[in-house]
């Protein structure tokens, strides 16, 4: 598994931005990270931004956040 690939991506529609927008929580906590005229284009350009900011984080030697958002299915009953 590449590490790109532990974070939690997701894609919803935005009404405001009547567009497709993406998300990564755990790397990029404000909110959406781009924008897309579909949800295979949002996620496209989401996976190329994960994937650069955790190339990036590591040419500069700086750690990498924990993977902490999962999708709800994973979720454990208290």
């Amino acid at each position: 598994m590449k590490t790109a690939d532990r974070y939690l991506k997701f894609v919803l529609w935005s009404e405001p931005d009547a567009a497709y927008v993406g998300y990564c929580p755990d790397l990029f906590p404000w909110g959406g990270v781009c924008h897309g005229a579909s949800e295979e284009a949002a996620f496209n350009q989401l996976c190329a931004l994960v994937r650069e900011e955790v190339d990036e984080l590591g040419q500069n030697g700086r750690e990498l956040p924990e993977p902490t958002t999962r999708p709800m299915r994973e979720a454990v009953p208290a």
